[in-house]
């Protein structure tokens, strides 16, 4: 049996999720700006409740943004010091693909827009649809102004909104949708979800390939001096 440790810091939620013997454990904290704190001893008492020792993972799957550069670093750098240590592979997934399977989860949602407030008046966006329990990216992932947000070209029937964008700019996303969870967050139970589609498909990477994506190309950037 596969087991799987999952962990996201990308937003203000903190969360680790395990698969193992075909059963899931996760905890998860909405606690901004302690990530760097919480995480590791999230991840130590996951693994103590499960009896699972951490030579037992056969891969670490990561929330690989979009989100806060400071939270994805974290994530980043946890993995990247378990996955060397134990010379295993990583799964990078992407968080607004993860607020749409927790969309799925719980609002049985098939087709999301997922929304990020990304700061600097934009918002991370990506839209996806169910297929065979996963899903899927329709289109591709940006950053942009509300007002530039669309949905896929052959968009068709209703769509629900997931995410902390649409709590700040709701009103300026030209998308309607037929219900939302402004408040929703990644969860590393849904991350894990995705990572089981991933893993089963062989897309596990290198530990040295964890990288970033914040789909901003100026994040963290310093301005020239004039």
């Amino acid at each position: 049996m596969t087991t799987l440790l999952a962990l996201d810091t990308a937003t203000e939620a903190c969360s680790v999720a395990l698969l193992h013997d075909g059963k899931v454990l996760s905890h998860y904290e909405v606690i901004p700006r302690l990530h760097a704190q919480r995480l590791l001893p999230m991840v130590q008492t996951l693994l103590a409740e499960a009896g699972v020792p951490l030579s037992s993972l056969d891969a670490i799957a990561f929330g690989r943004g979009p989100g806060a550069f400071t939270g994805v670093r974290i994530a980043i750098g946890v993995v990247q010091g378990l996955a060397f240590a134990l010379e295993r592979p990583v799964l990078p997934i992407s968080d607004l693909a993860v607020l749409a399977q927790r969309a799925h989860r719980e609002q049985g949602a098939t087709q999301v827009a997922s929304a990020i407030d990304a700061r600097m008046d934009e918002v991370y966006w990506g839209c996806y649809r169910l297929l065979d329990g996963e899903m899927r990216l329709a289109g591709t992932e940006a950053v942009l102004p509300p007002e530039r947000v669309t949905l896929p070209r052959d968009a068709s029937g209703a769509w629900y909104g997931a995410g902390t964008g649409w709590g700040t700019h709701g009103a300026r996303i030209p998308v309607q949708p037929y219900g939302q969870s402004p408040d929703l967050l990644p969860h590393a139970e849904d991350l894990l979800a995705l990572a089981r589609f991933a893993w089963a498909r062989g897309e596990a990477l290198p530990a040295d390939q964890a990288q970033p994506v914040y789909l901003r190309d100026n994040v963290a950037t310093p301005k020239a001096p004039k």
